[in-house]
């Protein structure tokens, strides 16, 4: 589904783990990696979308994972210039997603990439938290800090600052 502003109506997923790291995967025969997301489909209601698009990309039912939280807000990025389909109609700028922060309840075994008639990923690790930050494709970046903000206050305590500032500015030093 693409709105009246040409975003397509996205869910986004940060599947973690009890160390709270987080599901990177590597989309199928490419070399960039991402956190699970995908559309909304028509009469489908975001959390519907969401374990739909956890069971098609990542092999895992409702059942196997603990919702923690989701984005209060859409968050929005827009495609650069070279993939919009110029052709397609309704025409499609970028994403306009909630994010989902899950913890994966299930052992690791049950995780599987071959759910989907065309799978989306053909390999994935469990990655720090902060990591997508600096490997996920540049322009959605911003969307993934804002999101990772956002729902990585689940995972801590007031103790724990979550701030992509400080790995990002350890990470240029180094």
């Amino acid at each position: 589904m693409i709105d009246s502003e040409g975003y397509r109506l996205n869910v986004g997923i940060i599947l973690c783990n009890d160390e709270g790291r987080v599901f990177w995967a590597r989309r199928a025969g490419m070399r960039s990696w991402q956190f699970p997301q995908g559309g909304i489909k028509f009469n489908e209601s975001p959390d519907e979308a969401m374990y739909r698009e956890l069971y098609e990309e990542v092999g895992l039912q409702i059942r196997q994972v603990q919702l923690i939280g989701r984005t209060r807000e859409w968050l929005h990025y827009e495609l650069p210039e070279r993939y919009i389909r110029k052709n397609s109609q309704p025409l499609c700028i970028g994403q306009k997603q909630l994010w989902y922060i899950l913890r994966m309840a299930d052992k690791e075994s049950q995780i599987r990439l071959d759910c989907a008639e065309k799978p989306e990923f053909d390999a994935w690790c469990w990655v720090d938290f902060w990591h997508p930050l600096n490997d996920v494709v540049y322009f959605k970046r911003e969307v993934y800090r804002k999101a990772m903000l956002e729902l990585g206050s689940h995972l801590t305590s007031d103790k724990v600052p979550v701030s992509p500032m400080g790995f990002l500015s350890l990470r240029r030093k180094a």
